[in-house]
């Protein structure tokens, strides 16, 4: 890690920051997104107001939020078992997953 990037001068605090920023970007896109989808559809009447907080999921529909609840803490795990230097993070992880693509 070059000192430009080594703000905390230890690779599992930066990694730990790293994995804090990506989930408050993650997080912040979300709640932009759910809020003014949800405005939308009451503003459309597709739904009233509260209609989505009080949603009870399906079973098939439970499962489809589990997995997608599984894949967003396998993304945010990848960031602190990730190797290679801060200046290209995923660097391993990307050239794996542009070798796999290339080869369906």
């Amino acid at each position: 890690m070059t000192e430009e990037f080594d703000y905390f001068h230890d690779r599992n605090t930066g990694k730990l920051f790293d994995l804090v920023l990506q989930l408050g970007t993650e997080l912040h896109v979300t709640d932009q997104r759910l809020h003014a989808m949800e405005a939308l559809l009451v503003r459309h009447g597709v739904l009233g107001a509260g209609e989505l907080d009080a949603l009870r999921p399906a079973e098939d529909e439970q499962r489809l939020l589990d997995a997608r609840r599984e894949a967003a803490v396998a993304r945010l795990m990848r960031i602190i078992t990730e190797s290679g230097p801060a200046e290209h993070p995923l660097r391993d992880q990307w050239e794996a997953a542009l070798e796999k693509r290339a080869g369906s």
